[in-house]
């Protein structure tokens, strides 16, 4: 069982399960658009910088949270092996397998935070001329931003998994490389915190208050467990 999944609230968790499911497939089918996530660095800086609202903070969270799941597989890397560290050899494979892992799944994030925002446009766009059109329109927003809302929760979730990493590396690793774990901590903290309020923006459209508060009480755990861990991990950082 991983951190985020012992977070899980009560009430509407079926609702939840069932969304998450719709947004996989929902995710699947977008793979084919064009990958912000495959643009160059610079050439994402300056997309980021345009008047296009996106890449935007959701992608930028994502980027932030794949970036620290590699330095956390950098440190891993020069501990393995390493003269005087070799009972830690298997904890840091370990690390390098779920930090490669975490890795790929939050630069996938990038694109599918960017993705869920143009469903919300399109489903605004929607013609609302009759009275079924509205109805149409109205139900087609509500879904498209409980997508949005869930996409960045997903990656306060990995980002949560990839602080975890970070004290193991941290406290375990080669000591010469532990400002880099402490970077990859606060890099993850600001994947979780920046991703939480994509979620919280998109909260405060969405009608459906049971939906609403299962997702708050997630927030609300992840962002605290997400402060407290990077205190206690960065009190360990002695120079």
């Amino acid at each position: 069982m991983t951190h985020f999944e012992r977070l899980t609230c009560t009430s509407s968790q079926t609702k939840i399960i069932r969304f998450t499911i719709f947004t996989l497939i929902k995710d699947k089918k977008q793979r084919g658009k064009s990958m912000l996530s495959e643009l160059k660095f610079k050439e994402f800086c300056e997309k980021t910088a345009s008047n296009d609202p996106v890449p935007g903070g959701g992608s930028v969270s994502a980027m932030a949270g794949a970036i620290a799941a590699s330095l956390s597989e950098m440190v891993a890397n020069l501990t393995l092996g390493r003269k005087g560290f070799e009972s830690f050899d298997d904890e840091m494979k370990t690390i390098i397998k779920e930090s490669q892992n975490l890795k790929i799944l939050l630069t996938e994030d990038i694109d599918r935070d960017s993705n869920s925002y143009d469903d919300v446009i399109k489903a605004f766009r929607m013609p609302k001329e009759s009275e079924e059109d509205k109805i149409k329109r109205s139900e087609a927003i509500q879904e498209a931003t409980k997508h949005a809302a869930m996409v960045p929760l997903s990656v306060a979730e990995r980002a949560l998994e990839v602080i975890y990493l970070t004290e193991k590396v941290v406290n375990n690793g080669n000591p010469n490389a532990v400002t880099d774990g402490a970077v990859a901590c606060m890099m993850a903290r600001t994947a979780v915190l920046g991703a939480l309020y994509n979620v919280k923006i998109n909260l405060s459209s969405i009608k459906d208050q049971d939906f609403v508060n299962e997702l708050s009480c997630k927030v609300e755990k992840i962002e605290k467990k997400a402060i407290d861990k990077e205190k206690t991990i960065l009190n360990n950082v002695n120079l």
